[in-house]
């Protein structure tokens, strides 16, 4: 039987998802991917490090948010701007205060709008004017200082530290993770088959049915 190219891409899912996780990170060039499984209770999730200043995470974004609404999986969300963006770093630390101070929701609408402004912003100045009309658009004020203590940039550096010991070498890296290992997603038009492909392997576990008493 002649293989499509979709039909060879959902094959290939599957085999990785059925290797050993140690044998799939050899083959994928990854380090430590010990940490790539989905939450306890979740049979499959999506596993993404992402750069704010990175134009194929602003591509992917809007896709993989929606594969999470419609699948109704977890999304377990790592920053790794990479070394070479000016601003990204301080973006993802303006984006763990949102979430800390405001609320996950208004971080995930900054992210949002950081990436469809993306093309505008040149530098950290940049940056800075466009989270001040950002607050200001949502009746709100933008601290002078938004990480006095070095709270949020520790988290941020956490996550870089995390993607350097799974052995990240781009944004975005994103994952299918079950119970049992780990699929990297190379093309995120893909992310959709490769999601049913693991949720079909990895299916949510059979509700107990309640015992009922007989009745003499």
């Amino acid at each position: 039987m002649r293989l499509t190219s979709m039909n060879r891409i959902v094959l290939a899912a599957a085999l990785l998802l059925a290797l050993p996780a140690s044998m799939t990170a050899l083959a994928q060039g990854f380090k430590d991917t010990s940490m790539l499984r989905a939450p306890k209770g979740a049979p499959v999730a999506i596993y993404e490090f992402e750069d704010l200043e990175c134009p194929a995470c602003s591509h992917a974004f809007p896709i993989v948010h929606a594969a999470v609404e419609k699948y109704k999986i977890p999304l377990l969300r790592h920053d790794f701007p990479l070394r070479m963006h000016i601003w990204s770093f301080d973006a993802a630390v303006i984006a763990r205060y949102i979430q800390d101070k405001i609320s996950p929701q208004a971080a995930e609408e900054y992210r949002r709008a950081v990436f469809a402004n993306q093309i505008s912003i040149a530098s950290k100045e940049d940056l800075n004017a466009f989270t001040q009309k950002y607050f200001q658009s949502h009746g709100r004020v933008m601290p002078f200082v938004v990480d006095p203590n070095g709270l949020f940039a520790a988290e941020v550096r956490a996550d870089q530290t995390l993607g350097e010991r799974v052995g990240l070498s781009k944004t975005p890296t994103i994952f299918i993770v079950t119970q049992k290992g780990f699929v990297e997603v190379n093309d995120v038009t893909q992310l959709y088959a490769m999601l049913d492909t693991a949720i079909a392997e990895n299916p949510e576990p059979a509700t107990a049915k309640p015992r009922t008493t007989a009745h003499k």
